[in-house]
């Protein structure tokens, strides 16, 4: 399908989208790009890439696809330096966690060739970084979310959603709008919580006696905050508007628990919790659902 895949970024995202695209026998040769020499060399040694590219001139020479799996903030300098090496066969996507900014600098850059640009966000992750980090099954089962140009071609959509798909992924498509106003919701802001509430224990003065009794609660509930700061102070900047209108919202939410618990108001705290909880099952017995495995026939032949 592919005969040579670039990703800038071989981290957990961009490698796992290397391992996963190589699983798959849908690619020849796969060709890393990165900041950091160590974590190229580290990426080449593992056998997530074929090679680390000399250049971005060499990288770009005959490419199919190229990702971009690096945080958010790098995404216009990455496609200034590949854009005068983009041949007219190329598709270009990536795998940030916003879509508006990224869609911005997109076109402020590529102008008249940004339907070469088609962009994407992998929901899928892990609290650990780099090349190590990397599996070949993050994205099995998984949805990947496109949100589309109006200058993109059929053609470069699909083959962009072909490669997520060879992956495992589900892919699902969104406006760029929807994208961020969505996961401001359910991912920008979680994000935002676990951190606020690790840093607050780790600066009070017996933070050690806290963490010696943290368990398995406090565990899943943080677990995100283990997660690139770099590449969440991007995210949370670059859909700052959002983010800022989710937290708000949840702000008004502590609010309220706060009153009820100042007042000793057992009930309006139980409804709350229970309302909740009735939410949570629901999600997840829509996940079960989604993910269980198609019913075998058994009638007779």
């Amino acid at each position: 399908m592919f005969n040579k895949v670039v990703i800038f970024g071989v981290g957990l995202i961009g490698g796992s989208f290397a391992r996963a695209l190589r699983h798959a026998g849908v690619v020849t040769t796969l060709v890393g790009v990165g900041r950091s020499p160590q974590a190229m060399a580290r990426a080449l040694e593992l056998g997530i890439i074929d090679q680390v590219a000399a250049s971005v001139q060499d990288a770009m020479a005959g490419a199919d696809l190229v990702l971009i799996a690096a945080p958010v903030a790098q995404t216009t300098a990455i496609l200034v330096s590949l854009l005068p090496y983009l041949e007219a066969g190329t598709v270009v996507t990536d795998a940030g966690s916003t879509k508006s900014d990224v869609v911005a600098a997109a076109r402020a850059v590529m102008k008249e060739r940004v339907g070469q640009f088609v962009p994407g966000h992998p929901i899928a992750g892990r609290e650990t970084n780099g090349p190590d980090a990397a599996i070949v099954d993050l994205y099995h089962g998984k949805k990947t979310v496109l949100t589309p140009l109006p200058e993109n071609t059929a053609g470069d959509i699909d083959r962009v959603a072909a490669a997520w798909s060879a992956c495992g992924a589900i892919v699902h498509r969104l406006t760029p709008q929807e994208h961020d106003t969505v996961f401001a919701s359910v991912s920008h802001l979680p994000h935002l919580l676990a951190y606020a509430l690790v840093d607050d224990i780790a600066r009070k003065p017996h933070a050690d006696l806290l963490f010696q009794y943290a368990a398995s609660g406090f565990r899943d509930f943080t677990r995100i905050a283990g997660s690139s700061p770099e590449m969440w102070r991007d995210i949370s900047l670059a859909n700052q508007a959002a983010l800022l209108g989710e937290l708000d919202a949840y702000l008004a939410q502590l609010t309220g628990l706060r009153t009820m618990l100042a007042n000793g108001d057992g009930a309006a705290i139980e409804a709350v919790f229970a309302n909740a909880q009735r939410a949570r099952c629901r999600w997840i017995e829509a996940i079960e659902t989604a993910e269980a495995p198609p019913a075998q026939d058994s009638s007779p032949e």
